[in-house]
């Protein structure tokens, strides 16, 4: 019996970690900026998180949807009273390629259309429907190719307009800041224009913020620097720091029916009581500031460095691009200075995805072993 071997692993195997901090079986400590794809939030093993999940499990791990949860209207309103989204109602599920699924296939129900419209170097996830929207063909299948997904430019609100006008498609589907495609991100004009399109072509937008969201950007959700209203918000990876949970937030003018979405996992008592200590931790350690503060300090030292064509990004979802690959520079950062860091579609970006209580002094250890490779 072997493992399916998809993954390209480093020769590195964590045992323990702690704060910004992950330790291997040798004793090495590492740097952790990049929080397992953006997933460590409030840091690893927070006291708050640790003893809320421990606590819980003590009491009851699970049941199904079958039976009241108090916990998950507790993290509804928790949601919802720090991110903003007065009125959203909350569906629980279990990862973001969950949570845009379900999102497309809601659109779906709600406007009787079947076609999504993506943009290139999107990632929304691996699942179906997700994947479809994906704009990467290597990891599609021949069966996604049942999805109807038409790709447009980001920014190109002329190409948007020309795809809705054909009234066929059930949803707009958008990170505001690309994740895994490199960190772009346009301009408030066009996310506001995009709304306004699918307003007037009763399409569906739904907001991917599954790496962006709870409070990687500095904002509670990337969109709401742009002013704009999506119909559906998906959230996941920093939403359980590190417990698998995921869950979208819909406008209320969609209504619900008995049996439209539906999980076995989803919102278990588990999930909601380690979203739960992360909503509690990012409000009482005030993280949002310290990820402006920090972002701040981010791209002041970056633009001292030559060597740095652009700075992408922002908050704590940052990528420092280059005129090389940087497969060997990140090689070198882990094995060498022992710091972990990310790799994007762009061979030549390097991403940075710390947990949200990262201190000046761990961004000075980073720029100081970037200088010594560079």
């Amino acid at each position: 019996m072997s493992l399916f071997n998809v993954y390209p692993l480093f020769d590195i195997t964590p045992i323990t970690a702690k704060d910004v901090y992950v330790f291997d079986k040798e004793g090495i400590r590492y740097l952790d900026l990049y929080g397992g794809h953006a997933v460590i939030s409030i840091g690893h093993s927070h006291p708050v998180y640790v003893k809320k999940v421990s606590e819980q499990l003590s009491e009851l791990g699970f049941y199904s949807n079958a039976i009241q949860n108090p916990l998950q209207i507790e993290l509804s309103q928790k949601l919802t009273q720090l991110s903003s989204c007065e009125d959203y109602q909350l569906f629980l599920c279990n990862s973001g390629a969950e949570a845009n699924e379900n999102a497309l296939k809601l659109a779906s129900f709600h406007t009787g259309k079947k076609k999504v419209l993506a943009f290139k170097n999107s990632f929304h996830g691996r699942t179906s429907a997700a994947v479809a929207a994906t704009d990467n063909p290597k990891i599609v299948a021949p069966i996604n190719a049942q999805q109807e997904v038409e790709f447009v430019e980001l920014g190109d609100l002329v190409a948007v307009e020309n795809a809705l006008e054909k009234k066929d498609i059930c949803a707009v589907i958008i990170e505001v800041i690309q994740g895994v495609g490199g960190l772009d991100e346009s301009t408030t004009a066009f996310y506001q224009g995009l709304e306004q399109l699918c307003k007037k072509y009763h399409t569906l937008l739904i907001a991917d913020e599954v790496q962006s969201g709870f409070g990687r950007t500095g904002d509670f959700f990337a969109f709401q620097k742009h002013n704009i209203t999506p119909d559906v918000i998906s959230m996941a990876k920093g939403m359980g720091n590190g417990f698998p949970i995921g869950g979208i937030f819909i406008h209320p003018a969609i209504k619900a029916s008995f049996g439209l979405l539906g999980t076995t996992f989803g919102g278990n008592h588990l999930a909601c009581a380690a979203s739960l200590a992360v909503l509690k931790v990012i409000e009482e350690e005030s993280l949002l500031q310290n990820v402006k503060k920090l972002s701040q300090y981010f791209e002041e030292k970056a633009a001292a460095i030559s060597n740095i064509k652009s700075i992408k990004g922002r908050g704590l979802m940052l990528g420092l691009e280059f005129d090389f690959p940087i497969g060997a520079l990140r090689k070198k950062l882990i094995f060498k200075h022992h710091i972990f860091t990310g790799s994007a579609k762009n061979p030549n970006l390097l991403r940075i995805l710390p947990p949200l209580i990262v201190q000046k002094k761990h961004i000075d250890m980073f720029f100081e072993a970037l200088k010594k490779e560079l």
